[in-house]
């Protein structure tokens, strides 16, 4: 008999219950992605129409004096503002994931207080920290008088060599309790008997994380890593609802998702450049797609050979 014969039709029914998510999907997400890298291969004359550039649009972007400095400081920022977070974040995450998952008394209380700024508005966030870090009447240095270490308070948020570190500080504050659940969900899910079986053969704590819970959740650790990398590429409003459009002070703390909104929509009397924006959204756009073909073809293989 033909296999042909035995193959079910695809079920209609489940059109129709994808047909509302694909279409909400495509009108606010792939219509808008689309246009946008279409957009950036135009330019806008002063009545308003397109009119078909090429590349001249990116070539302006990499080296016209408008918009080449703004560009290359705010990829350079969004890279200090990923390693920071990458780097600090992720690490503290792991570390309170692997304490709250050992048993003891109120472990799901400090999961709850831990994860609990992540969900807090962004806006409650930059004006709070706003105000705790503000010389004049924040909370900092009167506290740090209180140690003895009132010396080595500054106006950090205020401050060129300090202001993107500060928030880039405060964004790990707020997000850590995301790799935090995900590296917990990860661990939880260890079989109790190798680690057991681990400990009889005279195993201490440290050498079963690194030799058996850690390879085991090497795949979260890149999913957590691919989330963190594509939020900070993505990120805006903390720094806008902190520091505003202009990223000051003198654009220290600009990253790309700033940028594009400056450019795309103007700031204070300087007229908004759509197709500068588009073009700012490609680039945005192709950093993001690379992070995520790196870790679907050079992460995922090399957690698949490490299994083997």
């Amino acid at each position: 008999m033909d296999k042909k014969t035995n193959r079910k039709p695809f079920p209609a029914h489940i059109i129709v219950f994808l047909a509302p998510a694909v279409i909400i999907y495509t009108v606010f997400m792939i219509y808008p992605l689309i246009d946008s890298l279409r957009l950036s291969f135009f330019s806008l004359t002063d009545q308003g129409k397109e009119v078909f550039v090429g590349f001249n649009n990116f070539i302006k972007l990499f080296g016209d004096d408008q918009y080449s400095v703004r560009f290359w400081g705010a990829l350079k920022n969004n890279l200090v503002f990923f390693v920071i977070n990458m780097l600090v974040q992720n690490p503290i995450g792991l570390l309170l994931a692997s304490l709250i998952s050992e048993e003891g008394f109120g472990r799901k209380f400090y999961r709850t207080v831990l994860f609990m700024p992540t969900v807090l508005s962004v806006v409650i966030i930059g004006f709070i920290w706003n105000l705790i870090l503000n010389p004049l009447w924040g909370v900092t240095s009167g506290l740090m008088k209180m140690v003895g270490m009132g010396a080595f308070f500054k106006p950090w948020l205020g401050l060129e060599a300090t202001a993107l570190t500060t928030v880039s500080l405060i964004s790990v504050w707020q997000f850590i309790g995301i790799p935090m659940i995900l590296f917990y969900a990860a661990l939880i899910g260890i079989p109790e008997e190798l680690v057991e079986a681990a400990r009889v053969d005279g195993a201490n704590g440290w050498r079963i994380f690194w030799k058996i819970k850690f390879p085991l959740i090497l795949p979260t650790v890149g999913v957590v890593s691919i989330l963190t990398f594509v939020g900070n590429f993505n990120a805006f409003d903390l720094i806008y609802t902190m520091k505003g459009a202009l990223a000051g002070p003198n654009f220290s703390t600009d990253i790309m998702g700033t940028l594009f909104y400056r450019t795309f929509f103007g700031q204070q009397l300087q007229l908004g450049n759509p197709t500068m924006g588009a073009t700012v959204a490609t680039m945005m756009f192709i950093i993001i797609l690379t992070g995520v073909l790196f870790y679907t073809i050079v992460w995922q293989r090399r957690v698949q050979s490490y299994e083997m």
